[in-house]
């Protein structure tokens, strides 16, 4: 009976200690940046399907603009290029 009990413990003990080292995991990469280079070219409005609008914070200095293209495609932006900035505008004004 020792024995079984003993087994079922560590079994607990290391699903947790497994379901933990996930959650950290998954945090790790949450916690920096996702951009490593920007595209700062022109992309036709009609080729974005979505943009995402990143501000700076402590998982990373930079703001980070991430359109997702019709294709599928995901493209760091340059938040400082002109037409960048006027995406960024009617982001924030919805």
């Amino acid at each position: 009976m020792n024995s079984k009990l003993v087994a079922v413990l560590a079994l607990l003990l290391i699903s947790a200690a497994m379901s933990q080292g996930k959650a950290l995991a998954k945090m790790g990469t949450e916690l920096r940046c996702q951009c490593i280079a920007t595209h700062s070219k022109f992309i036709p409005p009609k080729s974005i399907q979505d943009v995402k609008l990143t501000q700076s914070g402590p998982h990373c200095k930079n703001v980070e603009v991430i359109a997702t293209l019709k294709d599928g495609r995901e493209v760091c932006l340059e938040p400082t290029a002109p037409w960048v900035q006027l995406i960024i505008k009617a982001i924030l004004a919805k």
